[in-house]
């Protein structure tokens, strides 16, 4: 916990290093925009290269000594495993599935990606250790990132980008009783609502692959007592809120964009009170 009380994690995703879409620019600003925030954790949420080449893994290790904090969690994406670049990313980075423990929550990182595939999965073996993770966290909020989508996202065509077994990680996730999963790959910022979980999915940060009036950023989670609020961060712009939850009552504001509607603050609101 920071020495206000409150936590505050920046996931930053799909910065995609090599690829002609890079902009420098962006993920220079978005470094400098995290480290004024002085966060507790920065989760770097997949997809560093493209290719998943040495030299662009060397380039995405450089930017990311860049974030001045002390807890950092990385996980690889669909592209840093081709070309066995789970090797590089090994050797850089170190173990492709972690845990970060906090006073008050805890962040389980999983590798879901497949050497030489778009698609993902899981995996069966790995469900013991998830279990196992969030088992132990008691009353901790807690909080489980992953590449890949587990549910469908809106405007990013057919729905072949789920994990293969979704369904079972998200069973898991609801035993375990996960309040925030946070994920990428498609270059989409959503958020979904599923139980008492919510799904946010992050754009990319650092290049112009999009899809639609969609724009680069980054997500910013602030926690404080039971309280959660999740933000859209643009770099060089301002910041918006999607998400608004109470861990313990479950009480939460939603607001997303009005899909194929460009306009900035042209968002819709939902509320409920369980």
């Amino acid at each position: 916990m920071s020495t206000q009380g409150r936590l505050t994690i920046c996931q930053i995703s799909d910065i995609h290093c090599g690829s002609p879409y890079f902009i420098p620019d962006l993920l220079e600003r978005s470094i400098l925009e995290i480290n004024d925030l002085d966060p507790t954790a920065v989760v770097v949420s997949g997809d560093l290269t493209n290719a998943g080449y040495r030299q662009e893994y060397e380039q995405a290790a450089e930017y990311i000594r860049r974030f001045r904090c002390e807890h950092l969690m990385v996980i690889p994406g669909n592209h840093d495993s081709r070309n066995v670049g789970y090797v590089h990313f090994e050797r850089l980075f170190g173990e492709r599935y972690s845990v970060i423990d906090f006073e008050d929550a805890i962040m389980v990182g999983v590798d879901s990606s497949e050497p030489d595939l778009n698609d993902g999965r899981v995996g069966r073996e790995h469900y013991g250790f998830i279990h196992e993770s969030f088992a132990g966290a008691e009353e901790k909020l807690k909080i489980f990132v992953v590449h890949h989508h587990l549910i469908p996202i809106p405007g990013t065509g057919r729905e072949r980008n789920i994990v293969f077994d979704a369904g079972d990680v998200l069973e898991l996730l609801a035993d375990t009783e996960v309040d925030l999963v946070l994920s990428g790959h498609k270059h989409v910022p959503y958020s979904w609502r599923l139980e008492n979980m919510f799904i946010v999915n992050a754009g990319t940060a650092s290049t112009t692959r999009l899809r639609g009036n969609t724009r680069p950023c980054y997500n910013i989670i602030e926690v404080e007592n039971e309280r959660v609020r999740v933000f859209r961060k643009y770099p060089f712009r301002e910041r918006e809120l999607v998400v608004d939850f109470n861990a313990e009552t479950h009480e939460y504001y939603h607001y997303e964009e009005i899909q194929g509607d460009g306009r900035p603050g042209n968002r819709r609101q939902r509320r409920l009170i369980t």
